[in-house]
């Protein structure tokens, strides 16, 4: 390999990076303050990846639209699911066998759902930019990539403010530190538990609907997908949302080719 092809490798694992970021990040707020893993995640990014295609091919709206849309339609669907389901679940310092079942069982109701609707045929969402690319220099960036890292950089950006500059986010970063600490100070519990799961559930469906201007889609999309976004978070650190970047790259850079 020479130092082009090397160079070329390096952009292509860091912009795919950017995504996986974001598509990581919610199993982290989720872990973080509900100590449960969401199973569920990769139902939830089938989901965005078709909410998206759904708004593109019926209603022309552009896929990066689509995705901002997505943010407050999956929120509120997260802060259903929480509200009808993961709140009876027994609060635990640990992920527990119910939690566990209960949201690998969700996911396989929201998979059955995707077959139901959309059929077991792949789909894809293909604009002009899809397969257009600029260099610079000897450095080639696939024009989609280079969309979708940065729409991905931006959500994290805005998450990061939101995690340091509101009242919600002091009260998510305080539960995910001392869930017991931050209800003696005054922190809504369950009303901040609600909120998480929510952001959690609004970046899978945003990440969904990144990946879905990059890849064909079933709706077994999610699956693969949650796999890597597992290893992402265990990489980074469960809780930690610097992490989940770093992990991030160290995962694509560990891999020999981008896809």
């Amino acid at each position: 390999m020479n130092i082009v092809d090397f160079l070329n490798l390096v952009v292509a694992a860091v912009l795919l990076a950017g995504v996986y970021a974001a598509m990581s990040v919610g199993m982290t707020i989720i872990y973080g303050v509900l100590k449960i893993v969401n199973l569920a995640h990769a139902g939830f990014l089938m989901l965005g990846a078709y909410f998206v295609y759904e708004l593109y091919t019926r209603f022309n709206v552009d896929p990066l639209l689509g995705v901002i849309l997505a943010f407050p339609v999956f929120f509120l669907i997260g802060a259903a699911v929480y509200w009808l389901l993961v709140r009876r679940i027994p609060r635990s310092d640990q992920p527990t066998l119910p939690s566990l079942l209960l949201l690998f069982g969700l996911w396989l109701v929201l998979q059955n759902l995707g077959y139901l609707i959309w059929g077991n045929g792949d789909h894809a969402i293909l604009t002009p930019r899809t397969f257009s690319t600029f260099q610079i220099g000897p450095i080639i960036f696939p024009t989609v990539r280079l969309v979708v890292f940065g729409a991905a950089v931006a959500s994290l950006a805005g998450l990061e403010f939101a995690l340091h500059r509101t009242w919600f986010g002091r009260a998510i970063r305080a539960l995910m530190q001392n869930s017991d600490a931050g209800r003696i100070a005054g922190v809504n519990v369950d009303r901040t538990a609600q909120v998480a799961f929510g952001i959690g559930i609004a970046f899978a469906g945003a990440a969904g609907g990144l990946l879905a201007m990059m890849y064909s889609f079933t709706p077994d999309f999610g699956g693969s997908f949650l796999l890597r976004a597992f290893v992402i978070i265990v990489l980074g650190g469960l809780e930690s949302f610097a992490g989940v970047a770093v992990g991030a790259l160290i995962w694509r850079l560990s891999k020999h080719s981008a896809f």
